[in-house]
């Protein structure tokens, strides 16, 4: 094994190896242990050195004298395979030390092991112990220098110990939920280091990690296909070209049915008018994207007003960044194209403050589709295929062309704004409060160094983008919504359900396919 890489890497921080040995875990909602609680344990127990170091204090003269601590948090069950590692730096007296589990309700006057929900492995004479004073036969025994490690299998709780790198396989099965790391001492003189992460584990818990997450896949792959569904294959591709219109990959489109034989659900023209409207939305030129629409989808937005409303915020957010220009002097009139057949019309406003807006110089092709000159209708091959189409990367600053610094314009804003105020009258509360949010812009002389900054993130207008490019499928009686992306979305909810309930399995998905 290479151990300059993965976990191994020994200049990784403490975060950066729990990342890539449990990439599936949200530490806000469930914190990784990464140390000892200084509450939860009893008082013969010391800590020091971060809290990573466990010495006994107290008098070591029989059982009641055992002392126990556990650490920080519970192991989550979104882990899978959860591994830490113990060094014994003294053995003490008699090395009554124990390593293992435990709940958030066990007894810390115990060692690991002798109580219910106690799971532990003894070094004085090598036995596991699991919820009892008995103990079985299980490893060999440990002393100073010694590296143990414990590991627990959240697919089907079990556990198992290392010593010094080597598995000495399962010590326990049928484990509780919502365990912690827990280590107990007895004599006097144990010390205990413990690795939760901070440094290289002795033993390969990565490559344990992979070995039980291909076991998983390949059990999933053997699940048998539902055949009231149909041919999985015939499925798979129409839902590939269902995403492909969607998202108007017209070229893609195309070549796919090509290759497939599955047939496109919607004309092309009609595709690369519904790219050309979210390249103008993604691009920050609102006014355009509106006007268009209206032109293209006659009636669309005048029948969804909490849309219009939604895209006129934006609008003017983008304007007052400079993204959006708004002209004094009216210019209004563009040209459009309906199923392939061409038609002018004036772009028709909901409020007269929007008379002020430049919609842009749009051109007709060759082949009657709504196109900017310079816009490109498909996107680079490089670009990922879950990323619609982006704003272009080399935008102009925006502080600098930003309509504050722009009087006369900044006086047309204001009363771009109060037209908005108008509208909010016809649109849900919440929406209301994205207006407000939006006005609180013009609070601050440099609104990019502001507490609300972030409205004018070019990131904010993929959300406003997607719900038009819904409702215009939906007015065509399309999917609003591509079936590849619901079941994503299926599988993601069914990803955090299993890890509430404790089901290991969901840390073996492979991920990059929900996300």
């Amino acid at each position: 094994m290479d151990y300059q890489s993965g976990s191994q890497d020994p200049t990784l921080s403490l975060d950066e190896r729990l990342k890539i040995l449990y990439p599936h875990v949200d530490q806000e909602a469930t914190p990784l242990p990464k140390c000892w609680s200084t509450k939860d344990k009893y008082n013969y127990i010391g800590l020091s050195q971060n809290n990573l170091r466990v010495h006994y204090k107290g008098h070591g003269k029989g059982h009641k004298d055992a002392s126990s601590v556990r650490a920080t948090h519970p192991v989550p069950a979104s882990c899978g395979l959860y591994y830490y590692e113990i060094r014994v730096v003294s053995k003490g007296k008699d090395g009554y030390m124990g390593v293992g589990l435990c709940a958030s309700d066990v007894n810390m006057n115990r060692l690991p092991g002798w109580d219910k929900h106690s799971y532990g492995y003894h070094g004085d004479d090598g036995h596991s112990f699991c919820s009892s004073g008995q103990g079985q036969k299980y490893g060999p025994t440990f002393t100073t220098g010694d590296v143990i490690g414990c590991g627990i299998n959240l697919m089907d709780g079990t556990c198992f110990y290392t010593k010094n790198g080597h598995n000495l396989g399962i010590a326990f099965r049928d484990l509780s939920p919502n365990l912690f790391p827990t280590v107990g001492l007895q004599t006097q003189g144990e010390v205990l280091d413990a690795n939760f992460g901070q440094d290289p584990f002795v033993f390969d818990v990565e490559g344990e990690i992979k070995e039980l997450q291909r076991r998983t896949q390949k059990q999933v792959v053997k699940l048998p296909w539902p055949k009231k569904y149909g041919d999985q294959q015939t499925v798979l591709q129409r839902m590939v070209s269902s995403y492909l219109v969607h998202h108007g990959y017209s070229q893609t489109a195309e070549v796919f049915s090509t290759c497939t034989g599955e047939s496109i659900t919607e004309e092309l023209s009609s595709m690369k008018n519904r790219q050309h409207i979210q390249r103008l939305v993604l691009g920050g030129r609102i006014g355009e994207a509106i006007s268009t629409t209206m032109q293209i989808y006659p009636g669309l937005l005048r029948n969804n007003v909490d849309l219009l409303f939604r895209l006129k915020v934006r609008q003017f957010i983008e304007m007052l960044a400079g993204a959006d220009s708004l002209e004094l002097e009216s210019k209004t009139e563009s040209t459009g194209v309906i199923a392939g057949g061409e038609m002018e019309v004036e772009a028709r406003n909901t409020d007269n403050s929007n008379e002020n807006l430049s919609n842009g110089n749009d051109v007709k092709n060759s082949n009657g589709n709504c196109e900017s000159a310079n816009d490109s209708m498909e996107l680079d091959g490089d670009q990922r295929m879950s990323e619609p189409i982006l704003a272009d990367s080399k935008e102009e600053d925006s502080s600098s062309t930003s309509i504050l610094n722009n009087p006369a314009k900044f006086e047309a804003l204001i009363k771009f704004g109060r037209g908005l105020q108008e509208l909010s009258q016809q649109v849900e509360l919440d929406r209301v409060t994205e207006l407000h949010e939006a006005f609180s812009l013009l609070a601050y002389a440099d609104p990019w160094n502001s507490p609300v900054a972030g409205q004018l993130d070019p990131a904010r207008r993929e959300s406003v983008c997607h719900s038009l490019n819904s409702a215009i499928l939906e007015s065509k009686n399309l999917p609003g919504r591509p079936p590849l992306e619901i079941s994503v979305a299926h599988s993601r909810l069914l990803l955090n359900l299993m890890a509430n309930k404790d089901l290991g399995a969901c840390a073996f998905v492979d991920r990059e396919l929900v996300h």
